[in-house]
């Protein structure tokens, strides 16, 4: 813009006159875009008085016939938009001019119907245009296009820009075409001054409007259900452009009046257009403007883009709002619309749906109306029936749409949704709606598989909650749909009657197996909801008494929990097995013969279908577990008192062999701690040992009937500390009874119970190995260091050998008192055992029991019973005078286990005798000498020339992870043994293969590490037979006349065992090195 404009108009007419004359004369770009430098230079008061005179020359340039280049005619549209922005049209025959010449420019010439073939620029130039002259028009006259007269050149614009609309493909083009649209229905937004139409202006528009709402809602209905390529803004106008027409169109405030035409005789033909919008025309109207809505939500309801959400909540709310009662049939469906975005992850969509539907409940209840809440109620309905259609044939973006819906209806209703559920048909159809919607997909085998990892009792004692299994359903895999089921179901316990929803789930519960997975999933969520957890409250939109809504009374929450949780942890539902016979060997899993046994607890003949029977149990007891839970929370320290009840059947399944399952009730018990106010589940177990102890001993004689005491018991052990040792000592010998009198049925269960038990101790009463052993060496070497004595004592040894001074006596020994004392103090009594620690008894007694069962021929046992054995050594360690007798029973079995047993036992054998070797090595060593080393070395010289000609494939067979068990453990068990001479050279032979650089590396490395122990024992042998097999260097003798030494090694060329025996010949060359530092040091 020019610094300094032109204010007079008489100096700015002459000023552009010639640019006006001259474009007149001769219309090119030129002196067009030469006119437009001018018209900057003029102030918009002059320009104002001067605008005819300005828009002459360039709307002659548009009239001159021929045809005219784009350039030319968007140049004309851009002065002309600078014109009309700048200045006011005033009269009515300019602006109905101009309307026309601007609509002739998009038409095309052979076809006035269709939009012109010309470019983008041009289109959006003459939109541009068009959008400045319908906003620069002043006072009323723009109502007059609205007039009957021009409904012909109204609806050539109309069509023209719904045309653009939908065909064009540029955006920008779609955009202007839309501003238009809206420009020209008075209804433009954007941030200009606008003419705001009075109550016979807006139905003079909406009378005009009607002749064209077919075609205006043909048209954008295809657009706003176009491709999502055409960006979010296109079909966020056209939604807009839509409902504002329909809005003026269908306003109540209109249809009340009667449409008159007192100049209709006037009109001729053009009164064929106008509509009389009567009542039979209002609802043929409504009814086909519910279908195009229909098409509209669908398409936009679950749209990705926020603000399309947002603009369908302002649909929904203006055509409630304005038009309630012309379009009744469409009601429905925008309840339906603007329900659904109640729960909109976007915050802006869901405030905005909220202020909406407060106003609309507020507008109905001033009224004195009770359609609103009646609507509600048939939708609700009607959803509730066509729920399970939808959730089998939709995606999951409009699933969690249409349940958003369901969720928005029963927030809006509040407390009226307990009136609604007391109709036995809404009952019925949400009930059975969410029992097939909620159906669980039980196929996968993964849930079997995953049985033999790490479950909840190796956990420890104070671990958080661990993430609890994700479920799939048939009909969804979005979690934020089972999220959203999830809210439905607690808001149904929020607002509707506990009592009436508990019995009519349990009721399906009870009714088929088919429901009764998704019946606890219901009712779990439901008592959640009734306590107020996770519900998210909203403003009651229909009752505005002030009464708070309806809380259920904390009795009526605890009298359904008890019922429930009976219900949960009868026999027939709580005892169902999770383990196939298929894959067991055996059914471990025993059911009580009960004859209100439901077909959960049958295994099917069918491998597969036992698969799926399977996965329904465990899903089937880990939604229990997590109801559980759940209850517990809801009631809070109230729960204490159920305690007695539901404990017991959830550390039950906590020992469950399932993963799912003992996940799920360690969660269970990590919430009944929340809710009792437990610091962690250690605490919950030792406070309420008594009871569970009590139970545990009376089960554990019905084993028919509660076949899985051991586990609670194991459990107990798992989540407890030292404390619980006295109180758990006679179940313990119960145990143990029962375990002598059926160990041939119930040993698997019976070993798991101890081996926990002996894990426990070894947590509870921690002792260090080896340490005697170690000090007494250390007291041994301080001793050896005075060499006289020794040589005396040996002497004095040597001489009572052979008998020298036997005869002689020792004066000193005279006094020494008979030994008929002896025999006093048999007088006196027996002497009393000194009382072993309860643990250590403990341990004796399970380790009695492992002597027997260690030839067992179950092979999992004779592994469960190596891993107790072991444990009890441990525990024994520091008790020698107890462990040595137990050792030198069970030696025999233990033999066995190690030398002629299954290729899976040896191994773990061969654990055991380690950590036998190190509590009792000198007790063991001439056993281990005599009867485990020879058959043990004779192996490996076998398996040493298999595994040297062995492929990579070799590393998966027990064969190989046999040979890496011993020949990791041997090193160690030398040591601790304190082996010597022939011992060792017989371990040192069948080590030797495994130097060879053939064999794989981690045999290789173990063989290394038995070298390396056997140089703590003996270093000069272990150098000699190394230098024996290849001797990297010649030995001068360090004196002319001694004779050389030759060794076998030196002659040898290198091979396959030349790497590791450098290895093994540098660790001793390096400790000598540092000697003869250290020794040089201290002749200096």
């Amino acid at each position: 813009m020019a610094e300094h404009q032109i204010e007079d108009p008489k100096i700015a007419f002459a000023y552009l006159r010639p640019s006006c004359v001259l474009l007149t004369k001769e219309p090119t770009s030129a002196n067009v875009e030469a006119l437009s430098g001018h018209l900057r230079s003029v102030s918009d008061g002059a320009l104002q008085q001067l605008q005819d005179y300005v828009l002459f020359p360039l709307r002659f340039v548009l009239k001159t016939p021929g045809s005219k280049r784009e350039g030319l005619i968007q140049a004309v549209m851009e002065a002309m938009t600078y014109v009309l922005e700048n200045t006011c049209v005033r009269s009515w025959e300019s602006l109905r001019d101009l309307f026309s010449e601007l609509c002739l420019c998009l038409c095309s010439p052979k076809d006035p119907g269709k939009p012109a073939t010309t470019s983008e620029e041009l289109k959006l130039a003459v939109l541009r245009c068009l959008d400045t002259l319908l906003h620069s028009a002043y006072g009323d006259i723009v109502f007059k296009l609205y007039e009957p007269s021009m409904l012909p050149g109204l609806g050539a614009a109309v069509s023209l820009l719904l045309a653009l609309t939908e065909h064009e493909k540029a955006r920008g083009v779609q955009l202007a075409s839309l501003k238009c649209l809206l420009s020209l229905f008075l209804q433009c937004d954007c941030k200009e001054e606008h003419i705001e139409p009075g109550q016979n202006e807006r139905f003079l528009l909406g009378r005009a409007l009607a002749t064209f709402l077919p075609g205006i809602s043909r048209a954008l209905s295809q657009v706003i259900s176009g491709d999502i390529r055409q960006g979010h803004a296109v079909t966020m106008k056209a939604m807009r452009v839509w409902y504002k027409a329909v809005g003026l169109v269908m306003a109540d405030e209109q249809l009340q009046k009667t449409d008159t035409n007192g100049a209709a005789g006037d009109l001729g033909r053009v009164e064929e257009l106008i509509v009389k919008r009567t009542p039979s025309w209002r609802k043929t109207t409504s009814q086909r403007l519910a279908m195009v809505l229909q098409k509209i939500i669908s398409c936009t309801s679950a749209h990705p883009h926020w603000r399309i959400r947002l603009e369908l909540v302002n649909l929904s709310h203006l055509l409630l709002s304005q038009c309630s009662q012309s379009v009744g049939e469409c009601v429905g469906p925008l309840l339906k619309a603007l329900v659904g975005a109640i729960n909109d992850d976007e915050p802006e969509v869901k405030s905005r749906c909220n202020a909406a539907l407060n106003e609309m409940a507020q507008k109905g209840q001033t009224s004195g109306e009770q359609d609103f809440t009646d609507v509600l109620s048939e939708n609700l309905h009607s959803l509730a029936s066509s729920l399970p259609r939808l959730m089998r044939t939709s995606d999951d973006q409009r699933k969690l749409f249409v349940l958003n819906v369901f969720l928005g209806y029963l927030k809006i209703l509040g407390p009226k949704v307990d009136a609604i559920l007391r109709s036995a048909v809404h009952l019925e159809r949400i009930s059975k709606a969410l029992m097939q919607v909620m159906e669980l997909d039980v196929t996968d085998v993964k849930i079997i598989e995953e049985r033999t990892l790490k479950s909840s009792t190796d956990l420890g004692p104070d671990v958080h909650q661990v993430p609890s299994q994700r479920k799939y359903f048939l009909y969804f895999t979005d979690e934020r749909i089972f999220s959203t089921l999830g809210k439905i179901c607690r808001m149904l316990g929020y607002y509707g009657n506990l009592y009436l929803l508990v019995d009519r789930f349990m009721e399906l519960y009870r009714e088929s197996s088919v429901y009764r997975k998704q019946a606890a999933l219901v009712l779990n969520e439901v008592i959640v909801g009734a306590a107020g957890i996770g519900v998210e409250l909203e403003n009651s939109r229909i009752d505005w008494s002030g009464i708070n809504q309806s809380r259920t009374n904390q009795e009526d929450l605890k009298s359904s929990v008890v019922s429930i949780i009976e219900e949960y942890i009868s026999l027939s539902n709580w005892l169902l097995p999770t383990v196939s016979e298929a894959l067991e060997g055996k059914l471990e899993t025993i059911v009580p013969n009960n004859p209100e046994q439901n077909c959960l607890q049958l295994l099917p003949a069918s491998k597969t279908s036992s698969f799926h029977q399977l996965n329904s149990n465990i899903w089937q007891i880990c939604i229990q577990l997590e109801g559980i839970g759940g209850f517990a929370l809801a009631l809070g320290t109230d729960f204490r008192l159920l305690l007695m009840t539901s404990l017991y059947p959830v550390l039950e399944k906590a020992g469950d062999e399932s993963l799912l399952v003992s996940q799920a009730a360690f969660n269970a018990m990590c919430d009944l701690c929340k809710a009792c106010d437990y610091s962690s589940p250690k605490e919950l177990v030792i406070k309420n040992s008594d009871y569970l102890l009590n139970d545990i001993s009376l089960n554990l004689a019905r084993p028919s009937i509660h076949p899985h005491a051991p586990r609670v018991l194991a459990v107990m052990f798992t989540h407890s500390d030292a404390s619980l040792l006295p109180l758990v000592a006679d179940v313990v010998q119960d145990v143990l009874t029962a375990l002598d009198l059926s160990y041939d049925q119930r040993a698997p269960q019976f070993c798991s119970v101890l081996h926990l038990l002996m894990k426990a101790l070894v947590r509870w009463f921690p002792t260090t190995m080896g340490h005697q052993k170690s000090s007494s060496k250390d007291t041994q070497n301080k001793e050896c260091v005075n060499l006289r004595q020794f040589l005396l004592d040996y002497k004095k040894q040597k001489e009572l050998a052979e008998g020298i001074g036997v005869d002689e006596e020792d004066p000193n020994e005279l006094d020494v008192p008979p030994p008929a004392s002896a025999s006093d103090e048999d007088v006196e009594g027996p002497a009393e055992k000194k009382e072993l620690p309860l643990h250590i008894q403990i341990a004796k007694d399970v380790m009695e029991r492992c002597i027997h069962l260690l030839s067992d021929s179950n092979l999992r046992i004779r592994l469960k019973v190596l891993d107790i054995l072991e444990l009890c050594v441990c525990v024994l360690c520091e008790q020698e005078d107890e462990l040595l007798p137990m050792v030198h029973r069970c030696w025999p079995a233990l033999l066995h286990r190690l030398t002629s047993d299954d290729p899976l036992a040896v191994p773990r054998a061969f654990k055991v005798l380690c950590v036998l070797g190190e509590s009792c090595g000198d007790f063991l060593k001439k056993r281990v000498s005599k009867e485990v080393l020879p058959r043990l070395t004779s192996s490996l010289m076998k398996q040493a020339e298999i595994s040297a000609r062995s492929g990579p494939v070799y590393t998966q067979t027990l064969a190989y992870k046999l040979q890496l068990a011993v020949l990791q453990g041997l090193g160690p068990l030398c040591v601790k043994l304190d082996l010597m001479e022939a011992d060792l050279d017989r371990v040192s032979d069948a080590c030797l293969p495994y130097l060879s650089c053939r064999q794989p590396i981690k045999l290789q490395e173990a063989c290394l590490s038995v070298f390396r122990s056997l140089m703590e024992l003996d270093a000069d042998m272990c150098w000699f037979t190394l230098n024996e097999l290849f001797c990297p260097v010649t030995y001068e003798p360090p004196h002319p006349q001694l004779r050389p030494v030759t060794l076998s090694g030196s002659d040898k060329p290198r091979n396959e065992f030349t790497d590791n025996v450098l290895k093994l010949l540098q660790e001793f060359d390096s400790p000598k090195a540092d000697r003869r530092d250290s020794s040089g040091l201290d002749d200096k």
